[in-house]
């Protein structure tokens, strides 16, 4: 069982409080070659010195900007990697997965139907608004930006999976024995952190809700499936198609997209909808695939310490 493989006499919930400082530290590390770039554009007077996050990322050109940025995240995964072996003397794949190996199909079929979900849902946004984007394709800093994007942004996905769905939702069981609450915080935790993206301004707190309810998501696929391969790539899929499909001047990254969305951003159906019909609707599909059941057990039941002390 997946949340069970994290649960050792030895794991004591303060150490995954260690632990997530230094994967923070290791993101820091990470953000050194972005802050030192900027510094440098700054100082030679080639750039007004920024005095806002979004100001910082209009600096560069979007594909150097992208690559930078990305770069922490490979530091924090390293850093998850060195937390999990030396300070919790586990193995990688015991915050993967509770099978003998990743099943890299659950992760491709994953990829691929919310991919599907994502390129149909913009269809049908395009069609019936199509005076709010216009053709944004340029060959060159594309076929870059498909060559960046493929590369680091699953790495930075993959990191935030293991993060939350992994590392914490493990660390979180060992603190309540149960299922719910390391699911709900996970989600809360997923959902908050990112208050500060441009769109929370833009559409405001309501917006909440769709990423709240998005950490929610890969939670339940998480504890249903028993590993985090479905989750990883699902994002992987959100993040890569959604920079490689459209951008925005009001989204967190302003990509070399195939398309340029023109309107004022607003919350309405399009933040809601994912969460209450597209998701169950997701969930229904890999239950089908996966042969799902014990629903209330595997999501709000307790976690049996007898069973996981015989086991060890």
């Amino acid at each position: 069982m997946f949340l069970e493989q994290g649960i050792k006499s030895q794991n004591k919930f303060w150490l995954y409080l260690i632990g997530s400082v230094l994967i923070i530290i290791a993101s820091f590390i990470g953000q050194i070659p972005f802050s030192v770039a900027v510094l440098a554009k700054t100082l030679t007077g080639k750039q007004v010195i920024p005095t806002d996050n979004a100001a910082v990322m209009k600096i560069f050109e979007p594909n150097l900007t992208l690559f930078l940025v990305m770069i922490s995240f490979a530091f924090a995964f390293v850093g998850i990697y060195y937390v999990v072996k030396y300070l919790h003397h586990q193995t990688l794949l015991s915050v993967t997965t509770s099978r003998k190996q990743v099943d890299w199909k659950r992760i491709f079929f994953s990829f691929f139907l919310w991919s599907f979900f994502t390129i149909l849902s913009f269809v049908v946004v395009y069609l019936n608004a199509p005076e709010n984007f216009i053709w944004n394709f340029k060959l060159i800093p594309f076929l870059i930006l498909v060559v960046v994007g493929a590369i680091l942004i699953p790495i930075q996905t993959s990191t935030e999976e293991y993060v939350f769905r992994g590392y914490l939702m493990q660390g979180f069981a060992n603190l309540a024995l149960n299922r719910w609450f390391p699911l709900v915080m996970t989600s809360l935790i997923f959902g908050l952190m990112h208050i500060f993206n441009p769109e929370v301004a833009k559409m405001g707190y309501v917006i909440m809700v769709y990423y709240i309810g998005t950490g929610l998501f890969l939670g339940v696929i998480t504890l249903m499936d028993e590993g985090i391969e479905l989750a990883l790539g699902f994002h992987a899929a959100n993040n890569l198609i959604g920079a490689l499909l459209v951008t925005s001047d009001w989204s967190v990254f302003q990509t070399h997209s195939l398309f340029k969305d023109l309107s004022e951003p607003s919350a309405g159906l399009d933040v809601i909808l994912p969460v209450v019909i597209i998701y169950p609707v997701l969930l229904f599909i890999f239950s089908k695939k996966y042969n799902w059941t014990n629903w209330k057990e595997k999501l709000t039941g307790k976690i049996n310490v007898v069973e996981i002390s015989n086991q060890l």
